[in-house]
């Protein structure tokens, strides 16, 4: 849904409640767990948080509290959504002078233990996206190295046409967005 004021918090409601039954917009759902699929253009996108079960706690916390998306021009409605599989969620994107309002649901969750511990989620989008893809956001502590990491890992082609003709834009406000997701979560966690 593209439009040039931002939506009110009732229309945003609104808007997740119409993609209630609404299936995903591409055919392999839950493949960013295993297999990226063909034809899609593929993001993979890693930095590395700090040390210590400290960091570990806060990049958990940041996951569960959807900090990834914590930046000027984004936001994610609801910010108190569950990480849990089903949960819907509406991601307003404020660029070149429009808002757009896309919708994903969640697909999966990973709470892995050793000897790599991971948790995160990743969501995979619905008909009022832009985009048909999915998108994983995890954070990871090896315990042997003690390294803290966030990765995203996605893979999308553009769905609706105005996403089609401004491709290059849009690739560029993708690229944008991994590198303010990962300034975002570095924030979140704190200083390393």
């Amino acid at each position: 849904m593209f439009r040039l004021n931002a939506p009110s918090e009732d229309d945003v409601r609104h808007f997740i409640s119409a993609q209630e039954h609404l299936p995903f917009s591409y055919p392999e759902v839950g493949a960013s767990a295993s297999n990226i699929p063909g034809g899609y253009t593929i993001d993979h996108n890693r930095v590395q948080l700090g040390r210590g079960e400290v960091k570990w706690d806060r990049a958990v916390k940041a996951i569960r509290g959807w900090q990834m998306f914590n930046m000027p021009w984004m936001h994610v409605y609801w910010p108190t959504a569950p990480i849990q599989v089903g949960t819907k969620v509406a991601v307003l994107v404020h660029h070149f002078g429009f808002y757009s309002l896309n919708a994903c649901r969640i697909v999966y969750v990973i709470e892995e233990g050793d000897p790599i511990t991971r948790f995160g989620f990743a969501y995979g989008t619905l008909a009022e996206h832009a985009e048909r893809g999915e998108e994983r956001f995890t954070v990871e502590w090896n315990r042997a190295q003690d390294n803290v990491w966030y990765d995203i890992l996605a893979f999308s082609r553009p769905q609706m046409m105005l996403a089609r003709l401004g491709y290059p834009l849009s690739r560029s406000l993708q690229k944008r967005f991994a590198e303010d997701s990962k300034a975002a979560m570095v924030r979140a966690v704190g200083v390393m």
